[in-house]
This record gives structure tokens, C-alpha cells and sequence, in this order.
């Protein structure tokens, strides 16, 4: 989900933006990084209306469709608004004294910023409109854990408490000056901020709100899975604005950051396919499309800071792990996180933020990068920086993502009745139906 903030070349041009909200900084408007980052942002909001809606939609069953698309709709409208109110001036502003943990209100409801306001070399409300999009597809991943059984308003509180008390500061943490940006973590686009809150708040939302009704032992297959397909084609495009984007500028960073995303995730759609055929004896439409949203959520926290050899390897292990963590949480730990968003973006983002610190190597041949965060960190000093990043963001999302949803549970039911759920969530709680034939 990127910002470059951590890159150097930008930071002082950023830090005037912060320090002076509404004043444009000593930067001057670039055209052609506007104009790319415009395009990224049409992107990354392409990934969840309709990409991730689509994908999600079609592996529910049919009477639940619309539910899903309702509910990643619903998601960005609330989203935009509140990173519109408080969301985005807590996430990228300073905040005086307690600016290593979250950030202030100078920019609450965008106040000051005019056509003339710079981010850098691109307008800030364009930065702002391209980290909104960001803040609205993580919670919409969740989305996927608890599908088939969460009340709407349920969720729709859920989402919004979530994204200001978990996405926001671990976004000021990581891109927004904090704690974890002075400590030179390295997260290009999103590995901690996106894919590791969200895995692990599907996580734990699969956990309290418990199994569908008949799970596991009646089958659940996907209503449609052209749906799906086509919805993970969309994902696949719109994730070069999500890591190309993030460099916040149109040149040889952004375009490493979309090769190397288009390798991973060619290799993460053949590793799974490969291990579904090596297990099962047949690949799958679904496991080639699973192995795609893999390779892309691992390479992102690393997709500005390697290169196309690393990526090769990286794209590999998420495909292979991946598929393997899919088993032991349905299999083994008899979790239903329903459509796998902790396997699959939870254990991505945990990998690709500890490759991140390997990859950046100088020193790895045709498998090297471009750099450490310091200039005295070796190896294991980044991937130490990278190990404690993933830990905190861990816990820190874990134990908030709990606590909201027991607070939501005390003013409404978190899950529909058993009657609704065999009846559908369309009809249940929509009075609509996907499908009439």
C-alpha cells in the first residue's frame, strides 16, 4: 500500500508537507508523477470495486452473493468518509509529542488543503485520495473471514472502529513518521500496514464468531468461479498502482516495483498450482487465482527494495507456504476463516516483510537489492527491524481487533440467526436475491 516515505530522496520534501499542512512544500508539481499517481489511485480503488468483490463474491455460496458485494461497498463509502474526518490527518500528520505513535488533527475533514497543497512532487489532496483507496480495500480483506454469517450493521461498525483504532496508527507507525519509519522498516506498500493487520484481524474475527453453520462437514464450494477468476484478473492489474503507486513518483522505482510485482505473482500462481497437482493430482482455476493474491501480498512490503531475481524467489515460497498454511488452518487448527485471508494475506505479509530485510542485500548476485534502510545495517540488523515490525503489528492488531469486536457484540449481535444463515444473508438481511432464474 505504499508510500515512500522512508525513501530518502522524498522525506524532507514530506516532513515540510507535515510540519505545514496546507502550505505547499519547497517541492514543485510534477506533471508526470501526478498523472501516474492519479492513474494508481483509479488502480488500487479498481482492486476492491469491483476486483475483490467479484473474487469474494463468486467463492461464497449463491445465496450470499450480494451480501459480500454489499458489504465491500459499504465498506468504501464508510472509509472514505472517515479518512475524510479524522482517518488521514491521524495517519500523516504530526503529532507533537506523541507523533512516534499517532499522528494530530491538522488536517481533519482536509482543512487547509487547497489545489496548490503539496505532497512531495503530487498534490496533497492526490496523496490523500491514494492513501484513502489503500485504508479501503484492508478492511474489506476481512471481509472474507466471516463471510456467510455477520450481521451488515455488525460489520459496518466493526469496520469503522477497526480502521481508526488498528489500520491508522499502524499506518503513522509505519508511512507516517512513527516509531517503526525511524527505526527503518522497511514496508513498500504494504506488508505490516495492509496484509498482516488485515490476516490477522480475519484471524481473530474467525474465532469469535465461530464456524458457518455445517462447517466442515458439509461442502462449501464456491457458487461461481468465473466470478472469481475474473475478479482475481482485476486484482492482478490494479495491484501495479497498489505497489507501482507507491513510490509516489513515475520512474525506474515504480517501474521495478511493477516488475517485480508481476513476477511474484506468476510465480506464486505456479508454485500453488504445482503443489495442488503434486497433492491432489489435478490443478485448479481457484488454486491458480489463490496462488496469484499470494505471490502479490508477499512481494508488496518488499516490491521497492528488490529486484527481479528476489522476486522470482519470493513469488516461489509464498506459493508453496501459502498453500500449506491453507491446510493446517482449515485442517489442522479447524479455523473457518471462510474465504483463507489469514493464510493467504496474514502469512504473506509475515513473509515478505522478513524477506524484505533479506532481499535488500547489496551483496546476493543476481538475487540482490538496493539497499539496507541504514547506512551501518547489515543483514541481520534489517531483519531484525523487519521480525519486531511484523511481532508488533501482530499483538497490536490481535488484541485490538478482539476488543472491538466484543464492544460491537454488546450493542448488537455480531452473527445472524441460524435460520437467516440457511437462508442466505441476501435474503436474510437484503430482501434481494443474486440471482433469479
Amino acid at each position: 500500500m505504499g508510500i515512500s516515505l522512508i525513501s530518502s530522496r522524498r522525506w524532507l520534501g514530506w516532513l515540510a508537507v507535515l510540519l505545514l499542512p496546507g502550505v505547499a512544500s519547497a517541492d514543485t508539481l510534477n506533471q508526470a508523477d501526478t498523472a501516474w499517481i492519479l492513474t494508481a489511485t483509479a488502480l488500487v480503488l479498481f482492486m476492491t470495486l469491483p476486483g475483490l468483490s467479484l473474487f469474494y463474491g463468486g467463492l461464497v455460496r449463491g445465496r450470499n452473493v450480494l451480501s459480500v458485494l454489499m458489504q465491500c461497498f459499504a465498506i468504501a463509502c464508510l472509509v472514505s468518509l472517515i479518512w475524510l474526518v479524522a482517518g488521514y490527518s491521524l495517519a500523516f500528520t504530526d503529532g507533537g509529542a506523541a507523533n512516534a505513535w499517532i499522528g494530530g488533527l491538522d488536517l481533519a475533514f482536509f482543512a487547509g488543503m487547497t489545489r496548490e497543497s503539496l505532497s512531495g512532487s503530487v498534490p496533497l489532496s492526490l496523496h490523500a485520495l491514494f492513501q484513502m483507496t489503500f485504508a479501503i480495500i484492508t478492511p474489506a480483506l476481512i471481509v472474507g473471514a466471516f463471510a456467510e454469517r455477520m450481521r451488515f450493521g455488525a460489520m459496518l461498525a466493526f469496520s469503522g472502529l477497526w480502521v481508526l483504532l488498528v489500520y491508522v496508527p499502524v499506518c503513522h507507525w509505519v508511512w507516517g513518521g512513527g516509531w517503526l519509519a525511524e527505526l527503518g522498516l522497511y514496508d513498500f506498500a504494504g506488508g505490516t500496514v495492509v496484509h498482516i493487520t488485515a490476516g490477522v484481524a480475519a484471524l481473530v474475527a474467525a474465532l469469535v464468531m465461530g464456524r458457518r453453520k455445517g462447517w466442515p462437514g458439509q461442502a462449501m464450494t464456491p457458487h461461481n468461479m468465473t466470478m472469481t477468476v475474473t475478479g482475481a484478473g482485476m486484482l492482478w492489474v490494479g495491484w501495479f498502482g497498489f505497489n507501482g503507486g507507491s513510490a509516489l513518483a513515475a520512474d525506474g522505482n515504480a517501474a521495478m516495483a511493477m516488475l517485480v510485482t508481476h513476477i511474484s505473482a506468476a510465480a506464486g500462481s505456479l508454485a500453488w498450482v504445482t503443489m495442488e497437482y503434486l497433492k491432489f493430482g489435478k490443478p485448479s482455476a481457484l488454486g491458480i487465482a489463490t496462488g496469484m493474491v499470494a505471490g502479490l501480498g508477499t512481494i508488496t512490503p518488499a516490491s521497492g527494495f528488490v529486484g527481479p531475481g528476489a522476486a522470482l524467489v519470493i513469488g516461489l515460497c509464498a506459493g508453496v507456504l501459502c498453500f500449506y498454511m491453507v491446510l493446517v488452518v482449515k485442517q489442522k487448527w479447524r479455523i473457518d476463516d471462510s474465504l483463507d485471508v489469514f493464510p493467504v494475506h496474514g502469512v504473506g505479509g509475515i513473509l515478505g516483510t522478513l524477506l524484505a530485510g533479506v532481499f535488500a542485500s547489496t551483496e546476493l548476485g543476481v538475487f540482490s537489492g538496493f539497499g539496507f534502510a541504514k547506512p551501518d545495517y547489515g543483514m541481520l540488523q534489517q531483519v531484525g527491524v523487519q521480525a519486531l515490525g511484523v511481532v508488533v503489528t501482530f499483538v497490536y492488531t490481535a488484541v485490538v481487533t478482539w476488543g472491538v469486536l466484543k464492544l460491537v457484540g454488546l450493542f448488537s449481535p455480531l452473527r445472524v440467526t441460524p435460520d437467516e444463515e440457511t437462508q442466505g444473508l441476501d435474503l436474510a438481511l437484503h430482501e434481494e436475491r443474486g440471482y433469479d432464474l
